[in-house]
């Protein structure tokens, strides 16, 4: 196969009528064969989360009277879920799950639908990369396309380890600003949350979230100094949860229980 023959599965957590959307589409359509499947509604944050006891509803979307793709009624898991299982031809060679407004570094990616939809590519075993913009307001969703091609490209015609999902930040800077890809390891950047209350017009209170991501690392090979310093991070991520630096202290300890 080339990489002219492969197909990229494209989604996000944005919503299928989202910018970010429309620009991963047109870097990804000069790879390979490009298919959509995206949430129909904004879906940030919601994780890892799947659709269990509701039907999954798939409606076929147009953009200036040409199919562009399904947009569902779940979350970014289910549509990669969705689209491998029963919406695609085939199995996808990559997925690639963005253009996401906004980093998603350190300990956000638990949170990030953008990055869960990578990791459950991973998990069912396609290659996959989150591919998130530094920028909040009028993101110059553009300046990536360059560098999600040239990643996309790498990782159709060299793979990647099993199991494994990038997650790939990039500074809001014009191409030739960019200093270049730099491998990476998840920060524990944070946010500062707290919650604002408010009571609506019958005199119910309700909450609502707040928060600064703050972090005072300042390795470059962490994600987000790397960013910071013009790089675009490249963290490699896998499911595997377990602990294993700390798993001999804990046996020793639960000998003694």
């Amino acid at each position: 196969m080339t990489v002219k023959d492969s197909l990229i599965l494209l989604t996000n957590d944005d919503g299928i009528h989202a910018e970010g959307l429309r620009y991963l589409r047109i870097a990804s359509e000069k790879i390979g064969r490009v298919s959509i499947v995206a949430p129909e509604a904004e879906q940030s944050a919601v994780g890892h989360s799947i659709t269990l006891y509701d039907p999954i509803k798939a409606h076929e979307i147009t953009r200036e009277g040409v199919f562009y793709g399904y947009g569902i009624s779940g979350t970014p898991a289910d549509s990669v879920k969705l689209a491998i299982y029963s919406l695609l031809p085939r199995r996808p060679d990559l997925v690639i799950s963005g253009i996401n407004n906004g980093a998603n570094l350190g300990i956000n990616v638990l949170y990030s639908g953008t990055v869960s939809a990578a990791t459950e590519a991973a998990i069912l075993g396609v290659p996959s990369m989150a591919v998130s913009l530094a920028a909040k307001k009028a993101p110059p969703f553009e300046w990536a396309l360059p560098h999600i091609e040239t990643l996309a490209r790498w990782i159709i015609n060299n793979g990647l380890p099993s199991g494994v999902a990038l997650n790939v930040n990039i500074p809001a800077l014009p191409p030739d600003q960019i200093r270049g890809f730099k491998l990476t390891r998840q920060g524990l950047a944070r946010f500062n949350e707290s919650f604002e209350r408010r009571e609506d017009p019958r005199g119910n209170n309700y909450y609502w979230l707040s928060g600064q991501a703050t972090s005072d690392e300042t390795d470059d090979g962490v994600d987000v100094t790397a960013l910071k310093s013009g790089y675009v991070s490249i963290t490699p991520l896998y499911y595997d949860l377990t602990a294993h630096s700390c798993t001999e202290q804990l046996a020793c300890a639960l000998k003694k229980i």
